[in-house]
């Protein structure tokens, strides 16, 4: 199961855990893959990232899920 797919069943079965997912991707950014990033509305990261990027992106969507509680 890819990653597309993956996030499918999660927003079918666990729509609140889909808050927190965060996309990675070392795919080449085709119109597909750039639509369903838009669509879904999560935060994404091309791969190879540093820690540093992986942080911030993880702070800032817990900050985001903190301000919806």
């Amino acid at each position: 199961m890819n990653g597309k797919k993956l996030y499918q069943v999660i927003v079918g079965k666990h729509q609140k855990l889909a808050e927190g997912v965060i996309f990675t991707t070392g795919d080449i950014m085709d119109d597909y893959t750039r639509y369903f990033l838009e669509v879904a509305g999560r935060p994404f990261l091309f791969k190879p990232f540093t820690p540093d990027e992986l942080k911030a992106v993880v702070r800032e969507t817990l900050r985001q899920i903190a301000r919806r509680l």
